[in-house]
């Protein structure tokens, strides 16, 4: 039983405490030839596999159902490894509040590093957070960051159409009142239209990566003329996609902020959720939030310290960047655990499995007579189908059969009208998407 996490020693201290001297000792009372039988068990499958038998199970046994889900925009259907959970779940992590004496919590601390750590390994920054209420409150707080680092005087914040309609309604609502003003996110603007609104009054422009679409735009020259204007380079991204793909920081990103739900976290009606916000060395001490750093004690032994806070409650108020109060620490923890247990094989591995079945799921749906999928630019787990009904019609007909279909994006774009978002994760099976792909047949008659 080389298992056991104990020392020979100590086994046998514990088998004379009992009065034996061998562990086969323990089962005496068994019969020889039922102690260790040889089992004819099937191959072994991956935890993911082995869920959805046991998922399988449970719903032939009380005829509950469980719904294919094809809808992404923001929040996305992964994979969450049970372990996330039995380490989240540890009461040493789950009752922790905000470390307001920090440096005795240790542990804290190390798990806000090493969270940090990753984040910055994934997006090609130096320094990350940790951290925000959702990524609409991250982007939010990127344009306040702009602003600081503009010194006050430039007010100007350039955002793409294509960013997260709920990230720019969160970004205005809370500048209201500040002067800060925003071009940009109305109407259809290309890259090459953001780049001719530069100007000496930009504080910061901003994309997202993919975009709100899926799609994946082309940033060759995005850094070099953001940069000439004087302004920051803001990307909001999906941490997943970045698995795959060149980091923004190798894209010239001054800021990346976005939402850290697909790391571990499982959609929960809205949340909790994580915002991660990551930026070059020169801005950290106008980010929000909180840095932990890595040092040595009086021993010389490695230990953690919160090397800044640069909020209202923490220094002078004439100095603080912002008034956030929380850190999300158990969100952040979680997506910690997540990106340690998959690793950059296993994350890369899942990044590619939402690649490979949303476009595979594409081909299938773009075949369909009446339906036209958008496929002039490359996407990553997302794609825009024109529909030949409104998209709440075919959607109601989907859910009949089990399927949650794609966003309705006329709900934000005037010229999507009739237009779905679909999304397929590693959590879509073939047939799943198949499922999908003859649901979408019969909603068009």
């Amino acid at each position: 039983m080389t298992y056991i996490p104990h020392t020979e020693t100590e086994r046998q201290q514990m088998l004379s405490a009992v009065g034996v001297t061998t562990i086969e000792d323990l089962f005496e009372a068994v019969p020889s030839r039922h102690r260790f039988p040889s089992l004819d068990l099937p191959d072994a499958l991956s935890e993911m596999d082995v869920m959805a038998e046991l998922m399988a199970l449970a719903e032939a046994n009380d005829h509950a159902q469980d719904y294919a889900i094809f809808r992404g925009a923001g929040a996305y259907h992964h994979f969450v490894p049970s372990a996330v959970n039995h380490m989240l779940l540890r009461g040493e992590f789950f009752t922790a509040y905000t470390p307001y004496q920090p440096e005795l919590s240790q542990g804290t601390l190390q798990a806000v590093f090493e969270y940090q750590s990753m984040i910055c390994a994934l997006t090609g920054m130096d320094a990350a957070n940790a951290s925000h209420y959702d990524g609409a409150t991250s982007f939010a707080e990127a344009v306040t960051m702009a602003v600081e680092v503009g010194r006050q005087k430039r007010k100007k914040i350039i955002v793409s159409p294509d960013v997260n309609p709920q990230f720019r309604a969160v970004a205005h609502t809370y500048h209201q009142g500040t002067g800060v003003r925003f071009v940009g996110d109305k109407g259809r603007a290309t890259i090459t239209d953001l780049i001719d609104m530069l100007d000496e009054n930009t504080a910061m422009l901003a994309v997202q990566y993919p975009n709100f679409l899926g799609q994946i735009d082309d940033f060759k020259e995005l850094s070099q003329k953001v940069h000439d204007a004087g302004a920051l380079l803001v990307f909001v991204v999906n941490p997943m996609a970045l698995a795959m793909f060149k980091s923004p920081g190798e894209l010239g990103a001054d800021i990346v902020v976005g939402e850290g739900q697909p790391l571990g976290i499982p959609l929960s009606y809205g949340g909790p959720y994580l915002g991660f916000f990551a930026t070059r060395t020169k801005h950290v001490r106008k980010i929000a939030g909180r840095l932990v750093g890595e040092t040595v004690d009086q021993d010389g032994k490695r230990a953690y310290v919160m090397t800044l806070r640069p909020r209202e409650q923490d220094i002078r108020r004439e100095k603080a960047t912002s008034n956030i109060c929380t850190n999300q620490g158990l969100m952040a923890l979680a997506a910690g655990i997540y990106l340690s247990l998959m690793g950059k094989t296993g994350l890369r591995k899942a990044a590619e499995l939402c690649y490979h079945k949303a476009h595979y799921a594409a081909d299938q749906i773009n075949k369909l007579d009446g339906y036209e999928v958008e496929l002039r630019k490359p996407f990553f787990n997302e794609f825009v189908v024109k529909c030949p009904r409104p998209v709440k019609a075919i959607n109601d007909s989907l859910i009949e059969q089990g399927i949650i279909g794609g966003y309705d994006l006329g709900k934000d774009y005037a010229d999507f009208k009739d237009h779905m978002l679909v999304c397929v994760t590693e959590m879509n099976s073939r047939e799943e998407i198949d499922a999908l792909v003859e649901g979408l047949k019969e909603a068009a008659q």
